[in-house]
């Protein structure tokens, strides 16, 4: 793992090979939900992927498919998940295929994206819609109380997958005041718009 992270875009989706949570401009919005796992090997369960531990890692214990689950007690905005994997420590554990449901239940939960990665390095973040806002100058935000998170594929067909953390973003509220004569509204700016 690299000590200095670097960030690079690919097809809309950002990676961040560093190992320590990337500063995002979206909010994170995971401590809303109540998280559940599939599947897990006792010591290595859904806490995991939330305690900021790039060391500690989810690991499923059961068929495939493996699954993630987040139930929020209300309709939330969901921009962007942002995963953290490891293919040169997880090997065969680690994902190669990705879908993501949402829902207002378990039980109509919807395919609204699926993702592919070749050996990924680093924290990996992507849009869960693939569907343009009206500006067309980004992507809409899915509206849910569930979403899910299912590992489709590991790579060299493993059985058992690692997650080594996980978090879930909500869209970037428009702060601008219409007497601001530098409204900037990109990512790219808002990554850089405060002091760290």
């Amino acid at each position: 793992m690299s000590l200095n992270p670097q960030v690079r875009e690919e097809g809309g989706t950002i990676v961040h090979t560093g190992i320590q949570p990337p500063v995002l401009p979206w909010p994170d919005v995971s401590s809303q939900g109540k998280w559940s796992v599939s599947s897990y090997k006792f010591g290595f369960g859904a806490e995991c992927l939330r305690d900021g531990d790039p060391d500690t890692f989810w690991h499923s214990d059961g068929p495939q498919p493996h699954y993630i689950t987040i139930e929020f007690p209300r309709k939330v905005a969901i921009q962007k998940i942002s995963i953290f994997l490891s293919y040169p420590q997880d090997d065969s554990y680690t994902p190669t295929t990705l879908a993501v449901r949402a829902g207002t239940g378990l039980s109509d939960l919807q395919d609204v994206r699926v993702i592919t990665l070749e050996k990924p390095e680093g924290w990996i973040t992507f849009d869960v819609s693939p569907e343009p806002n009206e500006d067309n100058d980004g992507l809409n935000p899915v509206y849910a109380y569930v979403v899910q998170v299912i590992i489709l594929a590991n790579h060299m067909s493993g059985k058992d997958t690692h997650v080594r953390g996980l978090r879930i973003l909500a869209p970037i509220e428009d702060q601008a005041h219409d007497d601001d004569p530098f409204a900037f509204e990109s990512a790219v700016y808002k990554w850089y718009e405060t002091i760290r």
